[in-house]
């Protein structure tokens, strides 16, 4: 942006810090002025009778007020000059001192906007308004430069899981022009398994970003109902893999997108279900309210997850590979990133816990409303059938 030349702050300070010094200057000299140079007469003053007396020989010489302020008035100016110029030398490197946080916060905005984010202020010293200005400012260089490696490492990864399947539906086509006797039946099926993979990573890409954006609507959700529309949903997943699901709790109501919750939810009881024990597993959903927070925890059995795995299941792309899982649901690698996204567009936190017997424990938080204390507000437990049923 194109600004017109001004003077600098620091220069602007130094005026000030001169103007101030010199006016007090002056005004001392005009109190001087009021009260002792104007009761002095004008004229020639004689002593009167009794100052012989009492002060011996009489002076040749009494000065009256233009006297006084001849021999006053120059030394005055000088002073002035003096403070004057005390003043804008002093100004001038008070100012600079004052100045030279502001100086280090500017050269690394500067780094900034030239690409460099890693570069930090780390003003020393006690906190006061400078510093306090410094530490924000690296605080947000830091999370300016976290959110950009990672969403350079999303792109990337993004990149790399659409070319996949592009490449495959390339081979196909290539294997199928260079052998005229290619089964056409089993092409096709191939081709729009591909198609239907690469349509369900563009769908998760696009809801992923629209929950960042944090582009939706808020309205009143209700927590227990998204539990179990979801049970319900992949109830017969459930039952296919031979797993008990349980979702109990009563009435948890928060603020934000139904649709954005409801899919939150989903992939939460999804994984649940396909990261469990190949027979026999349980899911447990449970919401309830905790203070002036909804609390949404699903619990799922399953294989020991390590300590330093359990960090990475948010990041996108990461299917958590030690994790018991089958090809047919082998999902995009966007389904903790999604449900991570929407937790932080509704203000809320995400904790994800192994369990010591195997699986994993998540823990959802978010902002809650006033909660409906009538009986009517409790659900019943819905349930999948057993192993054994």
């Amino acid at each position: 942006m194109r600004r017109r030349p001004g003077l600098s702050a620091r220069l602007k300070l130094t005026i000030s810090y001169a103007g101030v010094i010199v006016l007090s200057g002056a005004l001392l000299l005009a109190v001087v002025w009021v009260f002792l140079l104007r009761y002095v007469p004008d004229g020639v003053i004689r002593p009167g009778p009794g100052f012989f007396r009492d002060r011996g020989p009489a002076p040749q010489f009494i000065p009256n007020r233009t006297d006084l302020w001849r021999a006053f008035a120059p030394r005055a100016a000088e002073a002035l000059a003096f403070l004057l110029l005390f003043g804008l030398l002093g100004g001038w490197l008070l100012a600079g001192r004052m100045l030279a946080p502001l100086t280090r916060v500017a050269d690394a905005a500067r780094l900034a906007a030239n690409g460099s984010l890693s570069h930090r202020i780390r003003l020393e010293g006690p906190r006061d308004e400078f510093r306090e200005l410094a530490d924000v400012f690296d605080t947000m260089l830091e999370r300016l430069e976290s959110h950009i490696t990672e969403q350079q490492r999303f792109a990337a990864n993004a990149s790399h899981e659409l070319r996949t399947p592009l490449a495959i539906s390339q081979t196909l086509l290539d294997v199928a022009r260079n052998d005229p006797a290619q089964n056409r039946d089993e092409l096709i099926e191939r081709l729009q398994s591909v198609n239907t993979r690469a349509i369900d990573l563009i769908e998760a890409l696009l809801l992923l970003s629209r929950s960042d954006r944090r582009s939706f609507t808020r309205e009143p959700v209700d927590l227990s109902l998204a539990a179990e529309e979801a049970a319900e949903t992949l109830l017969p997943l459930a039952e296919k893999r031979q797993i008990t699901l349980e979702v109990t709790g009563e009435r948890t109501r928060t603020v934000g997108s139904v649709e954005l919750i409801l899919r939150m939810v989903t992939n939460l009881v999804q994984n649940a279900i396909v990261h469990n024990l190949p027979a026999g597993g349980t899911v447990t959903v449970h919401t309830t309210a905790e203070d002036d927070a909804s609390v949404l925890r699903v619990e799922n059995t399953g294989r020991p997850l390590p300590w330093d795995l359990v960090p990475t299941l948010i990041e996108p792309f990461q299917r958590g590979t030690r994790r018991v899982r089958t090809d047919e649901h082998a999902g995009v690698g966007l389904g903790l990133a999604i449900v991570h996204s929407i937790v932080r567009a509704h203000d809320g936190t995400l904790d994800l816990t192994p369990r010591p017997a195997g699986g994993l424990l998540v823990t959802i938080r978010l902002p809650g409303t006033r909660q409906d204390p009538s009986p009517a507000a409790a659900h019943q437990p819905v349930r999948a059938p057993s192993p054994a049923a």
